[in-house]
């Protein structure tokens, strides 16, 4: 296994990362603009960043990384004003991604894509804070969005609802770590895994 530490150098790397990744979680979120797209945001930002992610999967290959880069999404938008949930859930799940990926000692594909596709389920905790946090999220929402939207958000999200959202992010991500498997195969083969 792999327990060389984290360089200066690594950190650089998390951060350019973790700024791709926003930009890209932000501009997919768009479709959220529409509260029943909003549904699906999980499932196609787990596409769009597949790329993302596997590529940096391959360039560093050390312990605790990929938790880093998954926890700065939610830190930032606990910062920004929504609830515990989506920083609390963020946690939980980096924590998973990050000892399924220690399993595959770092160069697993196997177990690299399941590494993403459970890190990338964090983005359904911005979903989960209308269940466990719905006062505050309508409070969050109303004045960004309208009384409208927030309550359609509320009709919408269930819990039936959210495990088909968990599920079609999983599928999502699934399908993201194959193409970016698929673009970066040189990037692969290079960084050693299989």
């Amino acid at each position: 296994m792999n327990t060389n530490p984290l360089k200066v150098k690594d950190l650089v790397t998390i951060g350019v990362f973790a700024v791709i990744y926003f930009v890209l979680m932000f501009t997919v979120g768009m479709i959220g603009m529409v509260p029943i797209l909003f549904l699906i945001y999980p499932t196609i930002l787990g596409i769009v960043t597949g790329v993302v992610v596997m590529l940096f999967m391959a360039k560093v290959q050390k312990p605790w990384a990929l938790f880093i880069l998954g926890i700065l999404s939610p830190l930032v938008m606990f910062v920004m004003g929504h609830t515990y949930v989506v920083f609390v859930h963020g946690l939980v799940v980096m924590f998973i991604a990050e000892l399924i990926r220690r399993k595959g000692r770092y160069r697993s594909f196997k177990y690299n894509m399941l590494s993403f596709a459970v890190f990338n389920t964090w983005i359904c905790g911005s979903l989960m804070q209308m269940l466990l946090a719905k006062d505050r999220y309508i409070a969050m929402t109303v004045p960004m969005m309208g009384e409208e939207y927030a309550r359609t958000l509320e009709r919408l999200i269930t819990y039936p609802h959210m495990a088909l959202v968990y599920v079609g992010a999983f599928i999502g991500d699934v399908i993201g770590a194959y193409i970016g498997k698929a673009l970066l195969k040189k990037h692969f083969n290079k960084a050693g895994i299989v």
